[in-house]
């Protein structure tokens, strides 16, 4: 491409969108490839354009539109990962959400795009639940034409599919109230409502919802039901703390043989539990999750729907990131929590 005087551009062909920018307006006047006309002059000087870039063929050389096309291929894989690509803008390509579900960024694969020069991506954060439609991020080059070998760097350094979007898979979820107080009567049961919310905000449909009092037993006999009953999930709420009637977190390890973790470095949520039997996940969930708006319940949540088999390092992980601000307004997942 070179530089030339507006004035002595007509007939020659724009290398980029030109845009303009006002009060109520920011878009393309003219696109990319329009072949510059007499008329278009005094437009073009009105709106500042006193010099454009007109296209030369030049050996070795790519376009930033067609250098855009190139890194959406890196960054999305050139497959159905769950992205769709918005319109090709101004040398730009946007990434969008194909459906609900949680979004995966190799973040050390997106750092080695970025340090390459003359090159940018930006991502929301992984592990992010995201909509139908929901902007993910965006790639472009900063100049309007980058050299090839820049490019080939980047194809060959970087790994293919650093962003994907795994479908949420809806499951079953039995809900095992824990209290002997709650069975005789003596409180009503402020856990089961919030529960069968949570679940909702997934598509997810409840098997039933059985209380039980604080024997370990018990406990253990419910979610055993449950699971064999086919649940993906089975939330135990209740009994979570340290006190001599809080046998939850013995009947599920009673039931799983293993836990992942008792315990997480989330605030809301440090007494979550999380354990496997078979294909089922069993949480143990803290009484935070009934009264707090989101707890360590809404991080791991999402990554099990998404079919995740969660690991103690993944719950160590959300220490970096782990403590909910309680904002008076919530806009999860539109914020820090749970986010390194």
């Amino acid at each position: 491409m070179r530089t030339v005087r507006t004035q002595d551009a007509v007939g020659m062909i724009l290398c980029q969108d030109v845009t303009k920018i006002t009060k109520d307006f920011k878009g393309a006047a003219f696109r990319k490839g329009h072949i510059v006309r007499e008329e278009d002059v005094e437009e073009l000087l009105n709106i500042g354009k006193y010099h454009l870039y007109v296209w030369d063929d030049y050996p070795g050389l790519v376009h930033e539109d067609d250098a855009a096309l190139r890194l959406a291929d890196i960054l999305d894989g050139g497959a159905d990962n769950g992205i769709s690509r918005g319109e090709l803008k101004e040398g730009k390509i946007n990434f969008y959400a194909a459906f609900d579900g949680l979004l995966k960024v190799d973040a050390e694969e997106l750092f080695k795009l970025n340090m390459i020069d003359e090159i940018m991506a930006a991502t929301l954060h992984t592990d992010t639940p995201v909509k139908k439609s929901e902007l993910l991020g965006g790639t472009r080059v900063i100049p309007l034409a980058i050299a090839d070998d820049v490019l080939k760097k980047a194809e060959a350094d970087v790994k293919k599919g650093v962003m994907r979007v795994l479908p949420f898979k809806p499951a079953k979820i039995g809900v095992v109230i824990i209290g002997t107080e709650v069975c005789e009567g003596r409180i009503k049961d402020a856990f089961g409502p919030v529960l069968l919310e949570k679940a909702a905000e997934y598509g997810c449909a409840a098997a039933g919802t059985e209380t039980v009092p604080d024997d370990a037993d018990k406990i253990a006999a419910a979610v055993g039901r449950y699971i064999d009953d086919g649940c993906g999930i089975v939330f135990c709420a209740g009994g979570m703390s340290v006190d001599a009637d809080d046998l939850t977190p013995a009947a599920i390890k009673q039931v799983c043989g293993e836990l992942v973790t008792y315990g997480s470095p989330i605030l809301p949520g440090a007494m979550f539990l999380l354990a496997y039997k078979g294909g089922a996940a069993v949480m143990g969930l803290p009484g935070c999750v009934m009264h707090s708006k989101r707890t360590a319940l809404d991080l791991v949540l999402p990554r099990v729907l998404a079919g995740e088999r969660l690991t103690k390092s993944d719950i160590a992980r959300y220490g970096h990131g782990g403590q909910c601000r309680g904002c008076g307004v919530c806009v999860f997942p539109a914020c820090g929590f749970g986010k390194a």
